[in-house]
């Protein structure tokens, strides 16, 4: 049979006199502290607390009551402890004796310290997105050797996405596109009486530069932040942790998929480009510069080279890559906040459109040296 335990209790024998009995812990206090408040309320500027009788008490109790104690002593309430055990006596000292509010003293961080610990930030996070780009290559590499795990249905889902659901969007910024520079070109060729040579000026700015980088720039805002918000709002929910679980790799279902999707997406979307774009040229070629649309074509067709077209349909091939990349690893890095989603896919648009643009930049230069 189970010892009977003694409740915390209190009551007031007299004015000023409050006695305290029972095991004080923190199993036992529940209404007590309430029944201590309300007698805390009227009571004299002269108090006594009488502990003969408690059994025992704990350093939360202990916490506890000390807390009035020292909101009775701020009030201006003296209270006095009587016949309490000296080693519960030493407990209440002990807390009493703590410098209030006590703070950690803050020392100023240098700005070496900043570039420091910046520096090591950078470092630590170009790790793992190298970790990231790697274990990407490994599975994609099994998945060449083991082609029948190929997810088919996914894939296709993500063309229909990412390449045709943007067809509408990209054709149409493209075909302005080649408006814009025809007609800027225009008034400089007229000057010199070299109409014809609008067709060199729209084939190679679009071929080359403007439809790949504006494709990629397009692709990047909107598919790249759809693949981030996808999986940070998966990591929110714990279903990445879930698949691990189920011992499915997230990179095979999720990144994959998309990785081919893309890489076979952007390609044709670019091209896509390049025909619209070159509409528009030819269109403002007619009205600005009286260049039919047979000269234009057939001109078109003997001065542009192939590749030109194909630099151009190359330089997306890797974009793609770059977008799908930065997009999955924003994605893995969100943190189980909904904050956090929308920051990560903030940072994976910017990054991937500064990305691509850096590469075209350094294309540009390599093509140069190269004379290609």
């Amino acid at each position: 049979m189970m010892p009977l335990v003694n409740m915390a209790s209190i009551r007031q024998t007299e004015p000023g006199l409050l006695q305290f009995s029972g095991q004080w812990t923190v199993c036992q206090l529940g209404n007590v502290m309430q029944q201590l408040d309300a007698l805390l309320l009227h009571q004299p500027q002269i108090l006594e607390f009488d502990g003969k009788q408690v059994e025992s008490i704990d350093s939360i109790a202990v916490w506890i009551l000390q807390i009035r104690l020292q909101a009775l002593r701020d009030n201006g309430v003296q209270v006095s402890m009587s016949d309490w055990p000296t080693q519960y006596l030493s407990m209440l000292n002990a807390l009493a004796d703590l410098p209030p509010n006590v703070t950690a003293a803050v020392t100023p961080t240098s700005n070496l310290e900043k570039i420091g610990k910046n520096s090591i930030t950078i470092w630590h996070d170009n790790l793992v997105f190298l970790g990231f780009i790697g274990e990407t290559a490994i599975r994609m590499l099994c998945l060449l050797r083991h082609p029948s795990r190929t997810r088919g249905r996914t894939v296709l889902h993500n063309i229909q996405i990412a390449g045709f659901n943007a067809l509408p969007i990209v054709g149409i910024t493209s075909f302005l596109l080649g408006i814009v520079i025809a007609y800027q070109g225009a008034d400089q060729l007229k000057h010199y009486g070299a109409n014809i040579f609008v067709v060199e000026l729209v084939g190679y700015a679009m071929l080359r530069e403007f439809a790949p980088l504006i494709t990629a720039i397009i692709i990047a805002g909107r598919s790249g932040s759809a693949y981030t918000a996808q999986i940070g709002t998966m990591v929110v929910t714990e279903e990445i942790d879930a698949l691990q679980t189920t011992g499915i790799k997230p990179i095979d279902l999720l990144v994959l998929p998309k990785l081919m999707a893309l890489t076979l997406a952007l390609p044709l979307l670019t091209l896509f480009s390049d025909l619209t774009g070159v509409m528009g040229g030819m269109l403002m070629a007619s009205n600005q510069l009286g260049v039919s649309s047979h000269e234009f074509i057939t001109r078109f067709a003997t001065e542009i080279p192939l590749k030109t077209l194909l630099i151009g349909i190359g330089k997306s091939l890797l974009f793609a890559i770059v977008i799908v990349i930065i997009g999955c690893y924003q994605g893995f890095q969100t943190k189980p906040n909904a904050d956090s989603v929308g920051q990560q896919t903030t940072r994976s648009v910017v990054q991937s459109i500064f990305i691509v643009i850096v590469l075209d930049a350094g294309f540009s230069v390599i093509f140069n040296v190269l004379d290609i």
